[in-house]
């Protein structure tokens, strides 16, 4: 592979570059990978019109089924810039014997993008890479013929109404199935698991995808936020949380979240569910239990005595929500790869329980639906050989012309039903009353 290039371009805002290559390239192959300019998303990620595109379906010992970790390992071998999703049913390719439900849409879709545009959002300063000089030219000469204006306050794009969203599960059914949770937890089966629930509506015709995502980043903004377009399915989600990054030299950091409470425009009340939060047995123990399922997962693939928590249990405010959020540090042992370690995590201690396979066929009983990308992970290989993710929560998954969201609740032995249902519903507000 040729020596890849760099070169700066004049500063354009990332919603007129990617409405740009959408009107060129067509939407199909889009991947949008943002930040909200805070120190965490400070950077972003975009590329259009893939050189190739690696997808794998299926379950275990389904017709045509694919390891996607065994597809993961060849790219990352081949090297290039790789943008894409893996879904949180990919855990059947680690753990078999548990009760994973067939997800509709690719438990992998990566894409090779050469020139990939990359977003310094801090500093407004804008960088075109890749090994193609003709490519280069032209991507270059398409973002310089860009007005500098910055993007609109709203994009174009019939609102949901709220009301047309369909539950698969009911407020009473979820509190029911955290009852059912919590006699497992009692009986020493469990000591904790992430349960989600869904919503979806079907709309007239196909949305646009971008448009979606425009207004989704301008209310829910977040550090690891982002947008991926395969033929007529997206994935669009506002994720606070990272999964897991790697440096070229093999430093690792992870960042679960574990403890929520929404904001308040009265700033006492904001203070005071800010404060809740801090001291709350319930969810201090729960951020606590996932730092230690994180650690034992790095621990076998990174350097013995390399790991540590620099950031326990620690405040981190959004626009919509309060989170606790814990920060796990560790060195990649030289014979481990990038794939060896996400196989090593998956799928991530935060979005599913401890003990962690336990707690996925648990999980798996009382969820009615697969998650799909749902609890998995947007993701980059970086031609540098780094690598980032996030965990997609806070997302939305579209297929023609269903639109789904999902949300769920660390479950512990403390936790109450009722306020479980309750909380799944805040989380998922900022996501509907964006889109409406």
């Amino acid at each position: 592979m040729a020596a890849v290039q760099s070169r700066e371009l004049p500063w354009r805002e990332p919603w007129t570059v990617a409405k740009a290559l959408a009107a060129h390239f067509g939407t199909n192959g889009l991947a949008w990978l943002d930040g909200d300019g805070s120190p965490l998303g400070a950077t972003a990620f975009l590329g259009a019109d893939p050189r190739e595109v690696v997808v794998c379906r299926g379950l275990p010992g389904s017709p045509g089924a694919r390891d996607p970790f065994l597809a993961l390992d060849d790219l990352q071998r081949r090297g290039g810039a790789w943008l894409g999703w893996l879904a949180y049913e990919a855990g059947a390719w680690v753990e078999p014997g548990g009760r994973w439900h067939h997800p509709e849409l690719p438990t992998l879709w990566a894409a090779r993008y050469d020139p990939l545009l990359r977003f310094d959002l801090t500093y407004r300063r804008l960088w075109l890479g890749g090994d193609d000089p003709a490519r280069l030219s032209a991507w270059a000469d398409l973002v310089a013929d860009l007005s500098p204006q910055q993007a609109p306050p709203e994009p174009p794009g019939q609102p949901i109404d709220p009301a047309l969203w369909h539950w698969h599960t009911s407020g009473a059914t979820f509190a029911a199935q955290v009852e059912q949770l919590l006699e497992r937890i009692a009986a020493g089966d469990l000591f904790q698991a992430n349960l989600t629930a869904c919503c979806e509506v079907l709309l007239p015709e196909p949305p646009d995808p971008l448009a979606l995502y425009q207004r989704l980043r301008l209310h829910c903004p977040a550090p690891f936020g982002g947008l991926v377009v395969a033929g007529d399915a997206a994935v669009l989600c506002a994720s606070p949380e990272r999964f897991l990054r790697v440096s070229p030299d093999g430093r690792i950091e992870t960042r679960p979240i574990k403890g929520t409470r929404p904001r308040h425009g009265d700033p006492e009340a904001d203070a005071a569910a800010a404060a809740a939060l801090i001291t709350s047995p319930k969810d201090r123990a729960e951020n606590v239990m996932i730092v230690d399922l994180l650690r034992n997962d790095l621990g076998r693939v990174c350097v013995p005595g390399s790991i540590q928590v620099p950031q326990l249990v620690g405040l981190e405010s959004y626009r919509q929500v309060h989170h606790l959020t814990s920060v796990v540090e560790g060195q990649l042992r030289a014979d481990r790869t990038v794939v060896e370690l996400l196989r090593a995590c998956w799928p991530g201690g935060s979005i599913s329980g401890a003990p962690k396979i336990r707690a996925c066929q648990r999980l798996g009983e009382l969820e009615p639906l697969a998650r799909g990308p749902y609890c998995g992970s947007l993701f980059r290989f970086g031609a540098d050989d780094s690598f980032d993710s996030n965990l997609l929560i806070r997302s939305v998954m579209l297929q023609g012309r269903r639109l789904r969201a999902h949300a769920g609740c660390g479950i512990v032995a403390d936790s109450d039903p009722a306020g479980e249902a309750e909380e799944l519903g805040w989380k998922l507000q900022p996501l509907l009353e964006a889109l409406a």
